[in-house]
């Protein structure tokens, strides 16, 4: 892993973001004078090729309030290296003020206090805002735009139109390519279709025909920007017919095909790049195994894990970006080069303050328009929170919580187990909760809400299952999500054992007794990767709960018990 020193040298030459004052009370206005456009884009150019780059906007057209995680594990050669560092670590690691900008929109430490002063962040009419400010300084020729996947879902308008809402915006913004992991859930037939036609390149190197074993996507395309060649190869999510229903693309094989990659990389070499990027849906860990294994890559733009870094980190002579999720921030990266090769590079992470940023023109009108249909069915008002509802982190978020307490009241069930997805927004203490914040947090094309019974000994395999997803040492035996959320149900974790060895202590909640493994209870859950599940949307479920509840209050979730961090 990297060193602290390595780090230190690998961003010596990057722009700092803003600068903040330290923790204490300041005024909304206050806060806002501080943060000025000009400050977010302020950036010493580098060379003639600039790399600009989202990921992971799950289809969030509006500005929104998103938690960073206070949990963010990491186990083997990861375990206290960056990204897997929160709050207070993670401010002394990258040099950021408790109370800045920088702290609130990297951690989570007194996120309800500083999201009142510094606002909401994203929206796309501001993303282009600043696209279009990098493309008029430096010259369109110069700037590449990539979008590292988990665009296409994530909001009620994109569900509703099938990611023709994102396909229209992502065009707007003039994206150059994309990768994809959640856009294969609108199944094999739209995802091709979209492909085919969109004025941006899906690239996926990894996607394979099951039958003959032919790429279904294009591998890479070679840019010219800045008079250097670029080629850009496309990586889905490896694990997608794993982590996704199988069924809506039962014709796909996926998988990281290490070998495969190495050919794409020599392949652009001896096409005549200059620079080879991966634009990526890996995962940070995976990436950061595979930088160290693949030669010839000077940057992997990673996505899929959602984190977001203010600076490099450096493998080798490959370079990672880290550009977190849900339009919180788009990167920048300047690119000089000599002698063919990359000589030198400098990057900046820019947050996407919304109140500091003037929307464009042309892309609020498009989002105007594209939301116009569904206004008023967002707009609903369902209830109100008392609590912070957030959901990013290792373990149950308070959002999570929300959802599995709907499950077991609506559902009349003991147990209810809700999925560890990274995406929907954060709602502050005194929000009102809309649809529209509701079906941020569950718009899936397959949300059933089953009920079903399960035995004791079923309910530990799926932890078991799911723990080792996420806590295998090998970065690439890892699926880079979150633990399921387990609502009645109480565990304990020890993160540092082996597979099938790291859950003990199970408790029904109710009753205060031990799960046993051979008794059987009944379930609710949604999201499953099984064809055909019956029961009601999750959103639906959430809307009923939240109506009946009026005011949501979340208590302090201490039923899982983690060790071994």
């Amino acid at each position: 892993m990297i060193s602290r020193r390595e780090f230190l040298q690998a961003t010596a030459a990057a722009s700092a973001m803003l600068a903040g004052s330290g923790a204490g009370p300041l005024g909304r206005l206050a806060a806002q004078q501080r943060l000025r456009q000009a400050d977010i884009l302020r950036f010493d150019p580098l060379g003639t090729v600039t790399i600009l780059y989202i990921a992971d906007t799950h289809a969030q057209l509006m500005p929104l309030h998103f938690r960073e995680p206070s949990v963010n594990l990491g186990v083997g050669e990861a375990k206290g290296q960056p990204p897997h560092l929160t709050d207070a670590e993670f401010r002394k690691y990258f040099n950021i003020a408790a109370g800045s900008a920088d702290a609130f929109a990297l951690t989570a430490d007194d996120f309800v206090a500083l999201a009142r002063n510094y606002g909401r962040m994203g929206g796309m009419d501001r993303i282009a805002t600043l696209v279009g400010a990098v493309r008029a300084e430096r010259g369109a020729d110069k700037v590449l735009l990539l979008d590292g996947g988990d665009a296409w879902q994530g909001s009620w308008t994109s569900l509703q139109t099938k990611a023709q809402d994102m396909v229209d915006v992502l065009s707007a913004l003039k994206v150059d390519a994309m990768v994809g992991h959640w856009e294969f859930t609108y199944g094999a037939d739209r995802v091709k279709e979209i492909a085919d036609k969109a004025p941006f390149a899906f690239l996926a190197q990894n996607v394979r025909d099951n039958e003959w074993q032919e790429p279904v996507f294009e591998g890479r395309k070679l840019f010219e920007r800045g008079g250097v060649k670029v080629a850009v190869i496309g990586q889905a999510l490896p694990r997608t017919a794993v982590a996704n229903p199988r069924w809506m693309f039962p014709k796909w094989e996926f998988g990281i095909r290490e070998d495969d990659l190495q050919k794409q990389v020599d392949e652009s070499r001896a096409a005549g790049a200059e620079i080879v990027v991966l634009l990526s849906h890996n995962g940070f860990d995976v990436d950061h195994k595979l930088a160290g294994r693949v030669k010839g890559l000077d940057v992997i733009l990673t996505a899929h894990t959602h984190d977001a870094m203010p600076g490099l980190i450096k493998v080798g002579d490959t370079v990672l970006v880290a550009t977190g999720s849900h339009g919180k921030f788009v990167s920048r990266l300047d690119i000089a080069v000599k002698d063919k090769k990359v000589a030198d590079v400098r990057f900046k992470l820019m947050p996407v303050f919304a109140d500091a940023i003037s929307p464009d023109p042309a892309m609020a009108k498009l989002v105007e328009q594209l939301r116009a249909p569904f206004a008023q069915q967002l707009a609903a008002t369902i209830g109100k929170t008392d609590s912070l509802l957030y959901r990013r982190g290792n373990f149950n978020g308070t959002f999570d919580d929300l959802i599995c307490n709907a499950m077991l009241s609506e559902r009349d069930v003991e147990i209810a187990l809700s999925p560890g997805f990274r995406w929907g927004g954060t709602l502050l203490p005194g929000d009102p909760i809309t649809f529209e914040q509701i079906s941020n947090a569950t718009a899936i094309t397959y949300p059933n809400c089953y009920r079903n019974q399960m035995t004791g000994a079923q309910l530990k395999e799926v932890l078991e299952d799911v723990a080792d997803n996420i806590f295998h040492p090998d970065p690439y035996f890892q699926g880079g999500g979150d633990m399921v959320r387990v609502g009645g149900m109480g565990y304990a974790i020890d993160v540092s054992k082996p597979v099938g060895s790291r859950i003990s202590d199970m408790t029904h909640l109710k009753s205060g007794k031990p799960i046993e493994a051979s008794k059987t209870y009944a379930v609710a859950g949604w999201a499953s990767i099984n064809e055909n599940t019956q029961g009601p949307a999750i959103w639906d479920v959430v809307a009923a709960h939240v109506r009946k509840q009026g005011t949501v209050t979340i208590a302090p979730n201490a039923a899982v018990k983690v060790s071994g961090a």
